[in-house]
């Protein structure tokens, strides 16, 4: 059992160090069921179908997400989409937007589906407008869409023990010794799968400074499969 969770230990290590070619069977990140993925037409056609209203003039779709009056862009990269653009309609007063904030931070962590690493609230005691305006801050929130599954070493040790006894997984011979490291490798390959599909799924919004002290949400649902990586330079 040691054996098997250094492996999988030494082999996840792997999986964050080399990229992978994206593929249709990979999952991408969703907004409200559909795939940031496709066409732009396809993206527009399926927004409409959830009730959002095209702008030809701006280039965007009106509606509601999330309980708010909202405009959506779509960005694309050799004619697939890899980024939707959800911008609150309304403008906030500086206490408002941090209010907004922390209540979306709040709605993202409290979401099974989504993971992130520290707690990213803005403190109430926060002047925003000062460190956006003197010191240049950025105030984002980051998460994963269905990240970072928890590895079942032990689910894999009870599949084993339903071909294996203990005996023949402390000894095994080595016709079976091989059977048993694909059985491993293919556990470990899936968790590559998983791991590596998350970073790629995400989903982050930020504070944008307009004009006399009104700010709003930008948030942006992106599939990091389809964004471009210098491929074309």
């Amino acid at each position: 059992m040691k054996k098997l969770i250094a492996l999988i230990l030494f082999a996840l290590c792997i999986a964050f160090s080399y990229a992978q070619e994206a593929t249709e069977e990979r999952k991408v990140t969703t907004f409200l069921g559909i795939p940031v993925d496709g066409s732009k037409s396809e993206m527009i056609h399926k927004l409409q179908k959830k009730g959002y209203q095209y702008d030809e003039d701006l280039d965007m779709l009106t509606g509601e997400y999330n309980g708010e009056d909202v405009m959506i862009g779509i960005q694309t990269n050799n004619n697939r989409v890899w980024r939707l653009g959800i911008i609150d309609v309304a403008r906030r007063s500086e206490g408002q937007i941090k209010i907004r904030f922390n209540k979306l931070c709040e709605q993202f962590s409290n979401n099974k589906r989504y993971k992130n690493t520290t707690d990213q609230t803005i403190s109430q005691f926060e002047d925003i407008s000062y460190e956006m305006a003197v010191h240049n801050k950025q105030y984002q929130a980051l998460f994963f869409q269905d990240a970072l599954p928890e590895l079942d070493s032990v689910g894999l040790y009870t599949e084993l023990r339903k071909k294996y006894t203990p005996e023949q997984l402390d000894n095994p011979t080595e016709e079976q010794e091989q059977k048993i490291f694909d059985i491993k490798m293919d556990y470990i390959n899936d968790a590559f799968q998983k791991i590596s599909g998350f970073i790629n799924r995400s989903v982050w919004f930020t504070i944008i400074n307009e004009k006399y002290g009104k700010y709003y949400i930008v948030m942006y649902y992106e599939n990091g499969y389809n964004e471009a990586n210098g491929e074309d330079l």
